[in-house]
C-alpha cells in the first residue's frame, strides 16, 4: 500500500499536518509510539502569531471548542522594581496579531489527542502504538514498523519526520543537528487550586537565584515554569521536590505568586536544559521535517508550538501545491525556517541573559535595562519577534550591536 504521505509522531506538529493533508484529500497514515499521551511539561502557549498560523490551518476553532484559554494582558517583575510599578501599565497582548486577543493555551495531552482524533475523523489512518523497525528514504520511501503484534511495510511519496527532538526520520536521513551550549536550568509543573490569580494574565520575573515564568489556563490552573542556575542541578531533585519549586515562587517582587505556591501540583515536575537546536536543511530525498525533530528553539521563548504550527502551514501548503507525481520542493521552507530560528536563538539569547542569570552583576544589568527602557522602548523589540513572529523586528534588532546596547554593553 502506498500513501501520499506517512507521518512519524501523532504529536501535535504530526495530528495538525495529518488532519489538514487528510481534508485536502490525500491518503494519510499517521503512525504515534504511545498509547496514552503524557503530561511532558512543554508545548501550551501559542503565542499571537502561532495562533495565526492554527487560523490559516483550519484548526483555532477546534482548539477553542477543545477548551483553549486566551490570556490577554502580560506583566514583568522584577526585584529591582516596586510591584505597584509592575502592574501599573500591563502589555496588552492583544497588540500582536489581528484579530488576536492574546496567547492561547491548552494542555499538552489534551491538544494532542484533541488533533490525533481530528485526523481520524478527518479521513487519515491513525495507529498506535508503533514501535518503528526501519525508514528508507530517498527516490522510494518506505516505513517497516511494529503494531498490535505484525510487523507491516508501507510506501510513501514523503515521509515526515515529526516524531521530536529524538528524530528517527532525521537520523535515517543523516540530517546534522546543531545545538548550543546550555544556559541553565528550567523546571515547568502544572499547579490547580490556584485562587487570587487572574486567569487572563500572564507574568515573568527574577528574583534572587531564581527567575519564574506563569500561564495560566483557566479554571485555577496555571501552568508555571522557573530557571535556576546549572551548578544547581539536583535543587528540586527528590522527595518533596514540587513542593520546593513552588515555595520558589514566594518573592517579595511578585506578592501574587504566592497563590501559586499554596496551590496543588498536578503533574509531574520535569527540568530541562534550556538551549537552542537547528538543522541546516530539514528535509532531503523522500522525507521532510517539522516541529522539534527539525530543531527547536530556546524553551525560554515558549515558542514550540508556534514554530511548529508554522511549520505544518508551511509544508501542507508546499505538499499541496505540487502536482501528482513531481517532488515537492521544500526549499522554501528550509530557508524562511532557517532565518526564523536564527532571529529566535538571538532573541532567546538576550531574553535568557536579562531573566535567567542571577548575582549582583545580573542585578545590576537588569535594573539599568529596566530603566533604560522605559525611556527607549526599541530595547524590549525581541520581545515582539517572540509575540508577534521574527519577521515582525527590523532585521537590525537581531545584531551583536543590539545586543551590546540592551546589555549596556561596550560596542565590539
Amino acid at each position: 500500500m502506498t500513501y501520499d504521505l506517512v507521518i512519524v509522531g501523532g504529536g501535535i506538529g504530526g495530528s495538525a499536518l495529518a488532519t489538514v493533508m487528510a481534508r485536502a484529500g490525500r491518503k494519510v497514515l499517521l503512525l504515534e509510539k504511545s498509547e496514552h499521551y503524557e503530561d511532558r511539561v512543554r508545548g501550551e502557549w501559542i503565542a499571537p502569531w502561532g495562533v495565526t498560523e492554527t487560523r490559516r490551518l483550519g484548526l483555532y476553532d477546534l482548539l477553542m471548542s477543545a477548551g483553549g484559554h486566551h490570556i490577554t494582558d502580560h506583566v514583568t517583575y522584577d526585584e529591582s522594581l516596586a510591584p505597584a510599578v509592575c502592574e501599573a501599565a500591563p502589555l496588552p497582548l492583544g497588540i500582536f496579531a489581528a484579530d488576536v486577543p492574546g496567547p492561547l493555551c491548552l494542555g499538552h495531552p489534551h491538544h494532542c489527542q484533541t488533533l490525533y482524533d481530528a485526523a481520524a475523523a478527518a479521513g487519515a489512518e491513525t495507529l498506535r502504538p508503533v514501535t518503528i523497525d526501519i525508514i528508507t528514504l530517498g527516490n522510494a520511501p518506505s516505513v517497516t514498523f511494529f503494531h498490535n503484534g505484525e510487523t507491516k511495510t508501507v510506501q510513501a511519496h514523503i515521509v515526515v519526520g515529526a516524531e521530536g527532538r529524538q528524530s528517527e526520520v532525521r537520523a535515517a536521513a543523516a540530517i546534522p543537528l546543531h545545538q548550543d551550549k546550555p544556559h541553565h536550568w528550567f523546571a515547568g509543573l502544572l499547579v490547580e487550586n490556584v485562587r487570587d490569580v487572574d486567569p487572563k494574565r500572564q507574568t515573568i520575573g527574577t528574583e534572587g537565584n531564581f527567575g519564574f515564568l506563569t500561564f495560566p489556563q483557566g479554571n485555577g490552573r496555571v501552568r508555571v515554569y522557573g530557571g535556576y542556575a546549572l551548578e544547581e542541578k539536583g535543587r528540586f531533585h527528590g522527595e518533596g521536590g514540587a513542593k520546593r519549586f513552588l515555595e520558589a515562587f514566594r518573592m517579595t517582587c511578585a506578592p501574587q505568586n504566592a497563590a501559586l505556591a499554596e496551590g496543588t501540583p498536578a503533574g509531574p515536575l520535569f527540568s530541562y536544559f534550556n538551549n537552542d537546536s537547528w538543522t541546516d536543511e530539514p528535509f532531503s530525498e523522500g522525507c521532510v521535517l517539522i516541529g522539534d525533530a527539525a530543531g527547536w528553539n530556546d524553551p525560554i521563548n515558549g515558542l514550540g508550538l508556534s514554530i511548529t504550527y508554522r511549520d505544518v502551514r508551511m509544508v501542507s501548503d508546499i505538499l499541496k501545491a505540487t502536482p501528482a507525481g513531481q517532488a515537492p520542493n521544500f526549499a522554501p521552507y528550509a530557508e524562511e525556517r532557517a532565518e526564523r530560528m536564527r532571529r529566535l536563538r538571538f532573541a532567546g539569547q538576550l531574553q535568557a541573559s536579562l531573566d535567567m542569570e542571577f548575582g549582583e552583576a545580573a542585578r545590576e544589568r537588569r535594573r539599568q535595562y529596566h530603566e533604560r527602557k522605559a525611556a527607549d522602548p526599541t530595547l524590549g523589540m525581541h520581545g515582539v519577534a517572540i509575540m508577534a513572529g521574527p519577521e515582525a523586528a527590523p532585521a537590525e534588532i537581531f545584531t551583536e550591536a543590539h545586543r551590546a546596547r540592551v546589555l549596556g554593553l561596550a560596542p565590539a
